[in-house]
């Protein structure tokens, strides 16, 4: 999905557009699965009781609350948080019913790093730090392949001097 060309100014144009890595989407994969699994199990220990239909929709409801809250949520949440960069600026959005964003427009950033670990270097990600002219440093995680997007920022800056 594209960013909005709507939400940007004169001459502005989307360089990159990305959301959080799938690494966090981990964690609600692995809550459905053994949600799914233990419902499944308990509805088939119960299922030759006399009470089975009660302990059945009990079973359900748990079951979809669980989900609800630690998948789709979550699941969500992610698919709404965007990080963006343009040729004069660095956005980031996130929020489903109550949004919040931020802007760093490229000619206030000073430095760019990244950092990563063994794993998010398997993986792919890391930790994008942005320093601008007089806040503190901005840590953005979990930014998908954050050496390219390092890079690519670095050169947006470089070319906006």
């Amino acid at each position: 999905m594209a960013y909005p060309d709507e939400l940007l100014v004169a001459g502005e144009r989307v360089v990159l557009h990305t959301h959080p890595h799938w690494k966090m989407l981990i964690g609600p994969v692995l809550v459905f699965l053994v949600t799914v699994g233990a419902a499944a199990f308990l509805a088939a220990l119960v299922s030759a009781q006399s009470w089975a239909l009660v302990a059945w929709i009990a079973l359900a409801v748990v079951a979809v609350g669980l989900v609800g809250r630690f998948t789709v949520l979550l699941f969500v949440r992610w698919r709404t948080t965007h990080f963006v960069v343009t040729t004069r600026r660095v956005l980031v959005r996130e929020g489903v019913f109550s949004r919040s964003g931020m802007d760093i427009p490229m000619s206030r950033i000073n430095t760019v790093q990244f950092r990563h670990t063994v794993l998010e270097r398997v993986l792919g990600c890391g930790t994008l730090v942005v320093e601008s002219a007089s806040d503190d440093p901005l840590e953005f995680t979990d930014i998908p392949a954050v050496e390219r997007v390092h890079a690519l920022l670095y050169q947006e800056v470089a070319d906006d001097a």
